[in-house]
């Protein structure tokens, strides 16, 4: 499930409460028939309007940069032979030549019957520096103004500028998204966040996977109760 961001008066608000943000989409790789799926924000990301194209193994190569398409070929063989999950941060090359930096996290994707591994999932988040994102730059500035006071979240964002190498404002996006997929408020989320990686102790830093799937899955383990739904911090 994905939602469109909007625009307007009321951008931060809605920043609050609803809409994705424009630069983190999902995908999903399924290993039967090694089918991909790409959200309409990674067609985007790649040059693509949404629905234009179907993913293969060889289109996803085919975009990333020289220097870094061994490396990721690598990543997606060890991912089909062992099935398992991949993530890493690299360079793809859009349809109009645009270089983009992205981060890929990903987790197992569990069968709906048995709950057996059927795939790999997770997110690509595009952090290139971009003069055209100025009103999302300022639009998050503002809500991180609002959400000064709640120390949790700014913590997690810590960690995730830390673990992946995203500024501020890219790390108040990925944890904002997450919130909104999960339909878990930001600040609940970021505490059961912070529990997970505190309790990984020195390995959260050397371990990148295993912090991976905690992120994509600290949703899981959060309480379920009024005060833990919905998107608001």
């Amino acid at each position: 499930m994905t939602r469109q961001p909007e625009g307007g008066a009321d951008a931060v608000a809605r920043a609050m409460s609803g809409g994705t943000p424009q630069h983190i989409g999902w995908f999903r790789f399924y290993f039967a028939d090694q089918r991909w799926e790409w959200s309409a924000e990674v067609q985007r990301m790649h040059g693509y309007e949404p629905g234009t194209v179907t993913p293969t193994t060889e289109l996803v190569l085919s975009h990333k940069h020289p220097d870094d398409r061994d490396e990721v070929a690598a990543d997606i063989d060890d991912m089909i032979v062992k099935q398992r999950a991949f993530g890493r941060k690299h360079r793809i090359i859009d349809t109009t030549g645009a270089v983009h930096q992205v981060i890929v996290v990903g987790d197992q994707l569990l069968g709906d019957d048995d709950g057996a591994v059927v795939g790999t999932r997770g997110f690509y988040i595009d952090v290139t520096p971009d003069s055209s994102r100025q009103e999302d730059a300022a639009i998050t500035a503002e809500v991180a103004k609002i959400t000064e006071r709640r120390a949790v979240i700014e913590q997690v964002k810590g960690m995730l500028m830390l673990i992946y190498g995203i500024d501020e404002n890219a790390a108040f996006d990925l944890l904002k998204w997450l919130s909104q997929e999960s339909n878990v408020k930001l600040r609940v989320l970021a505490e059961q966040a912070a529990r997970d990686f505190t309790a990984l102790g020195d390995a959260g830093v050397l371990s990148r996977s295993r912090f991976d799937q905690l992120l994509l899955t600290a949703s899981r383990r959060v309480t379920s109760s009024d005060d833990s739904m919905s998107t608001s911090a």
